[in-house]
């Protein structure tokens, strides 16, 4: 072997790494592969179905993902005090995640009464588009509640680097909801077809299965000798504002992303629905090849937070290395599957018997926003392990900020300007989708390599234990 691959690989926690991550990739494949079978269903259903699945499902996910990050977030305190030898601290951080998400539940189901006719009014797409977004988004933010209880129960597992719990469970709703989606979309085995709202009701059950199933998982007498998960269900305010005051930009981060991604395809169902079609379809295919960033950036938030516990600053810079060459290798496969077979990746959502018009220009537009994927992924894949770490070290402000200024002026503003006034191509487009995420990563390995993030911790001192 080189002595520069020696030196590479010679301190590389390529197992630990594999065994915390690995799960975490498979659990959120898993239900990539289930809103992808979702999508692609839809796609065969109707056109209009397709197109008004992504801006609604994306746009309630924004809502979602910040009060499931937040609630999330108590993995990162499980992750430290699980580092420290402090496991009777759990329950503790476990009930405040619960009564945040209780109070996000209320919320949630506001926001789908109240305001999922303006938010579509406001998108400007067509008429019967808009209602079908409308009965989408609303069915899966009253049900919300439940995604985010997944989220935070989950980390009772993952929090500890126990990663493969979470797996199983999440692989069960995946094998109850693919059939559920399928006969309550087209009306098989006895069950009404509808359509779109058939697609987000099984959805929403898939997420109540994984809940009881955590919960029965969790909440034994067992676990209360060691973690105090029953006895530790009191309100504990200092510990409640850390997970507010550290878990709030955290997921703030997370949810100005996915809001720059909701703007930009809101916007671009102005360009015209072919465009719109062709973009829900690309990003429904890269949703499920970036899955394996996102699992190994909340793996990296598990391992760095582990790691700072035990004070081994060293140890956590020796996961982020080893994460960042498992991830490289993984996108150089995937990069030239997009580029060298894009047919082969599009012609799922190619409805069996159809080749019409618009549905080959449809497709004509996503081979070449494929080759752009491409190149985001690499770029998206380093970014997410960096903001990874640095968000299991509590490093959580300096990210949040530095997406709220990208966002708007990399992609979002550029992208509206072009449109309205230029009336760029779709394809151009894209390439401000490029450039955002290009950025974010020099900011976040910029961050990094500063090393603030190594002195950092999200829980109390000792010296106050």
């Amino acid at each position: 072997m080189p002595d520069f691959l020696k030196i590479l690989f010679r301190y590389n926690r390529h197992r630990e790494v594999l065994r915390v991550c690995l799960p975490l990739v498979i659990s959120l494949s898993a239900t990539t592969v289930m809103e992808f079978t979702d999508r692609v269903f839809l796609a065969n259903y109707s056109i209009d179905a397709i197109s008004a699945a992504l801006p609604a499902g994306i746009t309630s996910y924004l809502f979602i993902a910040f009060f499931g990050g937040v609630g999330g977030y108590a993995g990162v305190f499980i992750a430290q005090y699980t580092g420290r030898g402090n496991p009777q601290k759990i329950g503790v951080v476990l009930w405040q995640g619960i009564y945040f998400t209780l109070a996000s539940g209320v919320i949630l189901w506001l926001l789908a009464v109240f305001a999922t006719r303006p938010i579509f009014t406001l998108a400007g797409h067509s008429e019967g588009i808009r209602q079908l977004e409308e009965i989408y988004f609303s069915i899966l933010c009253k049900g919300s509640i439940l995604h985010v209880a997944m989220a935070t129960l989950s980390t009772f597992f993952t929090g500890r680097g126990l990663t493969r719990p979470v797996m199983l469970i999440t692989f069960l709703g995946v094998f109850i909801n693919i059939p559920l989606d399928y006969a309550l979309i087209f009306g098989r085995w006895g069950m009404p077809q509808l359509g779109i709202e058939g697609a987000a009701i099984a959805t929403v059950v898939a997420w109540g299965i994984n809940v009881l199933f955590l919960a029965g998982l969790i909440f034994t007498k067992k676990n209360d000798c060691r973690f105090n998960v029953f006895s530790s269900w009191r309100f504990d305010r200092e510990i409640f504002v850390r997970l507010m005051r550290f878990g709030i930009p955290g997921s703030l981060q997370f949810t100005m992303d996915i809001l720059a991604f909701t703007l930009f395809i809101l916007l671009v169902g102005r360009i015209g629905t072919a465009e719109l079609a062709a973009t829900n379809i690309v990003l429904s295919i890269n949703a499920l090849a970036f899955m394996p960033s996102m699992g190994a950036s909340q793996g990296m938030s598990v391992l760095v937070g582990q790691a700072l516990g035990k004070k081994k600053p060293a140890l956590a810079a020796s996961y982020v290395v080893s994460g960042c060459q498992l991830l490289i290798a993984y996108i150089l496969v995937i990069d030239l599957i997009f580029i060298f077979a894009p047919d082969f990746i599009l012609a799922p959502f190619m409805a069996s018997g159809q080749g019409t018009a618009s549905q080959q220009l449809v497709f004509g537009y996503g081979k070449t926003l494929l080759k752009i994927v491409a190149a985001y992924l690499f770029f998206d894949a380093l970014y997410m392990v960096f903001s990874g770490a640095l968000r299991g070290a509590g490093d959580t402000r300096f990210m949040m900020l530095a997406i709220g200024l990208v966002s708007p002026f990399c992609l979002v503003l550029p992208v509206y300007i072009g449109i309205e006034f230029f009336r760029i191509s779709i394809i151009t487009a894209w390439l401000w989708v490029l450039l955002f995420i290009t950025v974010l990563f020099l900011l976040s390995a910029l961050r990094y390599r500063h090393g603030i993030w190594k002195k950092m911790l999200v829980i109390e001192d000792e010296s106050q234990v």
